[in-house]
């Protein structure tokens, strides 16, 4: 299986990293020469930042952040842009030529592209050289592209196992019945069998690359992985095609949710939330949502573990990390730099991390950190030891739009999960070349 770099290694009792120096991000230099199309600036005026709207930090994390920077760096002014993730890499790309961004945030899977068409800085003279100890690894690579860093990380993230524990219980079940996904769905059957909710299971199925980190979870579940050894895309065999039969069985049983088709991750948060779903994957700030009274009816009631195990035994979580970067063009990259340093140091991630992880692997040996959020920090510590990464193929979108098409055909019906696998990879290596 193809995983990625460990993001967290655990060590001693309970989620304890081994211990690494704190960094106090003040005292770091900003070196680096400017790129041709943008400029140093003098490190002052107002930058602007385009940023991610579900998901990890919310919009009013950010905007506290925001405030606090500016009271530390009153010469500076972040003017922040929130779009839902569907939108982001468009944005970046189309925005790109007028360099209407100084700071723009990325998710791991598009460094390559970005780099390459030059859209994004170089940021290697900048980073000191102790970050690449004191970060976890699995966060480091997320901005990482032939051997250069193009961002900082913002917080190692993937996919984690949601179940409703009164819904479990009411049906004799416990946390030992859902470790393997064939127990999750003989609970399932259990649950809609005893009439607590029609659909016990629901999934960000949409056509949408919120699909594709679902399908990497049970492809990674099933010991597989997305590409041979020469880089071609090789999921019509073996596990891939046994992950995609297992996801359309559910949907033919009425386990799950038919209407997880047309759901992205807010869908399936909204719908465990509103008691409607008793078992879900989905993003670490999941764990937030379904716990706050202001928006969910199971306060209490939802427990969080790493995902469930396949018949291999793997359980991989999908490489989700995250990284601000400075747009290529802008005209205030010092500016720029100083705030991408504060939003992803040590000190700022751990206030919220109740919202997302965090880079630093100090954080995970701190009793007062792991204790505002102790469930998803024990979920996550094993989830991020083993990750699986999605197609790391050239032009990445082209390869997951037509994962999505064919992925979806199959859940519809319309193909068989065997034949939409081969129209997949056939339609795929040919974009490879």
């Amino acid at each position: 299986m193809k995983i990625s770099t460990p993001r967290a290694r655990r060590a001693g009792v309970g989620l304890g990293l081994l211990a690494a120096a704190s960094l106090v991000l003040s005292a770091c230099s900003v070196t680096g020469a400017s790129t041709a199309a943008g400029s140093e600036g003098d490190g002052t005026g107002t930058i602007n930042a385009l940023f991610m709207k579900q998901a990890g930090y919310s919009e009013s994390d950010i905007d506290a952040m925001i405030k606090d920077f500016e009271a530390k760096n009153p010469k500076i002014t972040v003017k922040p842009t929130f779009v839902a993730y569907e939108a982001l890499h468009d944005k970046i790309v189309t925005s790109a030529p007028a360099g209407t961004y100084d700071v723009v945030h990325l998710d791991v899977i598009w460094p390559a592209e970005f780099a390459s068409k030059g859209i994004i800085t170089d940021v290697t003279n900048r980073f000191p050289a102790s970050w690449k100890n004191d970060m976890l690894g699995g966060a480091l690579t997320s901005a990482e592209y032939k051997s250069k860093f193009y961002g900082v990380p913002w917080g190692p993230s993937t996919k984690l196992f949601f179940y409703n524990k009164d819904m479990l219980a009411k049906v004799g079940a416990t946390a030992d019945d859902v470790k393997t996904w064939d127990g999750v769905l003989a609970v399932a059957k259990k649950i809609k069998d005893a009439g607590i909710v029609k659909y016990p299971l629901a999934w960000s199925w949409s056509q949408a690359e919120a699909l594709i980190c679902d399908y990497a979870q049970l492809l990674g579940a099933y010991g597989g992985q997305f590409t041979d050894s020469s880089g071609k895309l090789d999921i019509n065999k073996g596990a891939g095609v046994e992950a995609l039969t297992f996801m359309k069985k559910s949907i033919d049983e009425g386990l799950t949710d038919p209407a997880s088709t047309t759901f992205l991750e807010d869908d399936t948060d909204k719908s465990m939330a509103a008691g409607k779903t008793a078992m879900e994957i989905n993003w670490e700030s999941t764990f937030r949502d379904q716990n706050d009274p202001s928006i969910s009816k199971v306060v209490g009631q939802v427990a969080v573990t790493s995902t469930p195990a396949g018949p291999s035994g793997d359980h991989p979580g999908v490489n989700g990390s995250m990284a601000l970067a400075i747009g290529a063009k802008s005209k205030h990259q010092l500016a720029a730099w100083k705030f991408i340093e504060y939003m992803t140091s040590e000190a700022v991630q751990e206030k919220y991390v109740k919202s997302s992880m965090t880079n630093w692997k100090a954080s995970y040996s701190k009793p007062d950190v792991t204790a505002s959020n102790p469930e998803v920090f024990t979920a996550a510590g094993v989830a991020y030891d083993s990750m699986i990464l999605r197609p790391p193929v050239p032009n990445y979108n082209s390869v997951s739009q037509v994962l999505q098409v064919e992925i979806q055909n199959a859940l519809l019906g319309k193909k068989t999960p065997q034949q939409a696998l081969d129209d997949a990879v056939a339609a795929a290596n040919q974009n490879l070349g």
